[in-house]
């Protein structure tokens, strides 16, 4: 059997202020227009749909539409709820993924836990089952425990041993080998690479499990979370498709794409990734005005490290002269080094000295600026 693997699309991202409406739906058309292209039976969305749990009315347009599209290329599709998602709202989209053919699992249910287990046949004939493993947060990880009667010592164990357990549960019958079994899951495996862009909070600490907790019977284990593509050392096959656009400036250097995969029962899984090109990409430039003003990136959103002494006026010189700059700093090169002897103390000193202190360390000795902040700051104080 074919599959189609991607995850970690962040519909309704913001970057910088600037909306990226537009080239989420280049980027899910490629996608779509891939499917069409490699026929897939299956298509798995391994996570984070939208960028928040409250998505607008046009972020769930976008993201309906393209669940559909995918599903009238003929493949089955099977989407969860990442960390960035909001699980219950994506549970009350049911009715409608259930009409239009399309297995979306938001949480984890509260009573059912064959709800977890998705089967199918190919038109080839070939069976198949998946695990489909919704983002699992910390503080309900306990809770889901106790739905699959563990004993109050077992759920009194690591995120990690609590996460294998649930996976051990949900796979049982994978002993079965008749069928491709599968799992996808967004979670963090612990020696993977970030991509620059995730929830910080969620990918360190408690949130990392080691690839163990996957069975070494499955076929193939679909992860969303991670932004980076990426395959994980693993008793099975393992891999993060990665985000089809960098989602931060920290993922400039990442390639988008998603990830083909043909497996059979007696056939290892071939893994083929397919650039995504349609988004705009992100790059970081550095340089005096005179400098920037050579820059030629009008297919680039950027981030804009400025080598010039720091003063007013600045950043909107640097956006004149390139419109796409969506971040703009001086340059910490250019930062004068702070010494703890040097760094002025706050306890007992007024808000003017401690602006002037500011002032000094940043470099800055643009005429008029120490007075504009006590005329402010007079006018603040006067008021209250």
């Amino acid at each position: 059997m074919r599959i189609l693997h991607t995850s970690d699309w962040h519909v309704g991202k913001v970057l910088k202020g600037r909306n990226r409406n537009e080239e989420h739906i280049k980027v899910l058309a490629q996608v779509v227009d891939i499917a069409r292209a490699e026929r897939p039976d299956l298509v798995i969305v391994a996570g984070d749909l939208y960028d928040t749990a409250a998505p607008t009315a046009e972020a769930t347009r976008l993201v309906t539409r393209a669940l559909s599209a995918l599903r009238k290329t003929g493949a089955r599709v099977v989407a969860i709820g990442g960390n960035h998602d909001n699980g219950a709202a994506l549970d009350a989209l049911r009715p409608w993924a259930d009409a239009a053919g399309i297995e979306l699992r938001g949480s984890y249910p509260k009573a059912d836990l064959n709800d977890l287990l998705i089967e199918g046949t190919t038109e080839g004939g070939e069976d198949w089952r998946l695990v489909a493993l919704p983002f699992l947060s910390q503080r309900y990880a306990i809770r889901a425990a106790e739905m699959y009667d563990l004993t109050a010592a077992e759920a009194n164990q690591t995120y990690a041993d609590l996460v294998a357990r649930l996976i051990a549960k949900l796979s049982e019958s994978f002993a079965d080998q008749k069928k491709v079994n599968l799992v996808t899951a967004h979670l963090t495996i612990v020696g993977a690479s970030t991509g620059g862009g995730e929830r910080e909070a969620h990918t360190i600490m408690g949130y990392a499990v080691p690839a163990t907790v996957f069975p070494p019977n499955a076929h193939y284990v679909a992860l969303g979370h991670l932004h980076r593509t990426q395959a994980v050392i693993s008793p099975c096959p393992t891999r993060y498709s990665g985000s089809p656009l960098a989602i931060d400036f920290g993922e400039e250097e990442n390639v988008s794409s998603v990830s083909i995969i043909d497996v059979s029962t007696e056939k290892a899984a071939h893994v083929r990734e397919v650039p995504v090109t349609t988004a705009l990409t992100l790059r970081t430039v550095r340089g005096t005005l005179e400098q920037l003003a050579t820059v030629n990136l009008p297919d680039a959103w950027l981030r804009v490290l400025v080598r010039e002494v720091p003063r007013p006026g600045l950043r909107e010189d640097v956006q004149e002269l390139l419109p796409n700059a969506l971040e703009v700093r001086i340059d910490p090169d250019m930062l004068p080094t702070r010494s703890g002897a040097r760094s002025a103390e706050r306890a007992g000193r007024s808000p003017r000295e401690l602006f002037g202190d500011y002032l000094d360390s940043r470099g800055n000795a643009e005429e008029g600026v120490r007075e504009l902040f006590d005329e402010l700051y007079d006018e603040v104080s006067s008021n209250q």
